[in-house]
């Protein structure tokens, strides 16, 4: 049976084969995994869930041992520390911890390994929603990653500031206009709180990226990327729109001082100081945010549900459909250079598993790609946000699927710190990125919007 995601959304992935003393190509295996995976800040539930799956793949597989490899870094520094560990086979990951966006590319490098010949006698991989399944598909169309889970954006604020700043709760903006007018209101009552955060600048890597520019520009009708023809983007209004909300934004003086922004830290500022201490009046952020306050939760705020309440991102009109959001989600994935992919393969498959990604799905609060655990009645008494965060399912969006995103990722964060510090206005900072994305992919490889 086929699924598709839909507003019930589900987890990830499982089901054990046997365990063979071989690799799957016939070489000599190993009696050691290695597992590497993100390990940051507040964000301790994906160390959590390895530490348990571990001691679960020990008892089950004598003789066996998992190394896990948790790499404290913020994301950018993540994917660096991780490509270096690939670059050899005697540091490169058994099982990796892998952003969906960056699957094509570490496919093409040559990192990892096709899991088509495990999945095929999977039964759990029916469980799977067919896009779900996509988002771990290389450039040759063969899977390369099993989804974790997925994640939506909208924006989340603090009732209790917005009823100090008297902003009437439900808060229901139409428009970008709407909401830099409310975060106005919260300044001009509430001096000492910062009314909007969205997340802008090169430290912020891809939260900035995709997290704060892309949900601005797939609320305006525009595109980074034209599918159809399969080219670039320059020359859009859109993205220069998208540059004037964040210097409206941080020149206006309605959201963190660049200092703040630019702090590597500051979304675990966000979450774990701001919001629950009345610092912050709104965030655009992710389904996620409130797994840390969670009981479970790094930074346990028993009053959250009652005090934090999501609005849709509003399009940049109010123009059909009215709400934007952006979705991507991890995979766990195997190394190309692994050993012993069996047993790499049952590490993935057991992590992934029915009750172990809803165990994860709940405690990251995570977007379930599993139908079974989306539909699971515990999943979705878990958690009051899981409802809302699935509904934008239908108006979300997703990154560009090619090789060269990470680059044309890095060049977006660039123009919106010049922005956002004022070293140079959106249209400037729009035709140097356009300078930029034909440098990278060549001008054959764009289009033109103008």
């Amino acid at each position: 049976m086929k699924h598709t995601l839909t507003a019930a959304t589900a987890l990830a992935a499982a089901g054990l084969l046997a365990l063979s003393g071989c690799t799957a190509d016939g070489g000599e295996s190993s009696d050691t995994i290695r597992v590497a995976y993100q390990k940051f800040g507040t964000f301790t539930q994906l160390d959590d869930h390895m530490k348990q799956v571990k001691a679960a793949f020990e008892a089950e597989h004598e003789g066996l041992t998992v190394e896990l490899v948790p790499i404290e870094a913020q994301q950018n520094d993540y994917f660096t520390k991780l490509a270096l560990m690939n670059q050899s086979a005697s540091t490169a990951p058994d099982v990796m911890y892998e952003d969906t966006f960056m699957v094509e590319s570490d496919a093409d490098a040559g990192y990892l390994a096709p899991l088509d010949e495990y999945t095929e006698s999977w039964d759990d991989w029916d469980a799977f929603y067919d896009n779900a399944k996509s988002a771990g598909l290389g450039g040759d169309g063969k899977t390369y990653g099993i989804p974790m889970g997925t994640d939506t954006r909208a924006l989340w604020y603090n009732t209790a500031v917005f009823e100090q700043a008297g902003v009437p709760v439900p808060w229901e903006p139409k428009t970008w206009q709407d909401v830099l007018d409310t975060a106005a209101k919260v300044k001009a009552e509430l001096p000492d709180v910062v009314p909007l955060n969205v997340y802008s600048g090169k430290a912020q890597g891809e939260a900035a990226a995709m997290q704060g520019f892309e949900m601005l520009l797939y609320g305006t009708g525009d595109t980074l990327y034209d599918t159809e023809e399969k080219k670039w983007v320059t020359g859009s209004q859109g993205f220069e729109d998208s540059l004037t909300f964040i210097q409206d934004l941080y020149q206006g003086g309605l959201g963190p001082t660049p200092e703040q922004a630019l702090d590597k830290n500051v979304g675990n500022l966000v979450s774990s100081e701001w919001f629950p201490q009345g610092k912050l009046a709104i965030g655009l952020d992710g389904s996620w945010l409130s797994g840390t306050w969670l009981e479970t939760g790094t930074a346990p705020w028993p009053e959250w549900s009652e005090v934090m309440a999501q609005a849709p991102m509003p399009t940049q009109n109010g123009d059909e459909p009215g709400a934007t959001s952006m979705s991507g989600g991890w995979t766990l994935a195997m190394g190309s250079k692994s050993t012993n992919k069996d047993a790499a393969w049952d590490f993935i498959a057991l992590a992934l598993d029915k009750d172990n990604s809803q165990a994860y799905d709940i405690a990251a609060s995570q977007i379930a790609v599993r139908s079974d655990v989306s539909e699971d009645p515990d999943y979705q008494a878990a958690n009051p946000t899981f409802g809302f965060f699935s509904e934008i399912v239908s108006v979300t969006n997703f990154r560009p699927a090619t090789s060269d995103y990470g680059q044309i990722s890095s060049e977006i964060t660039i123009a919106m710190e010049a922005v956002m510090t004022g070293q140079q206005s959106p249209a400037e900072a729009a035709a140097a990125y356009d300078e930029a994305v034909v440098r990278i992919v060549g001008e054959e490889n764009t289009t033109s919007s103008k």
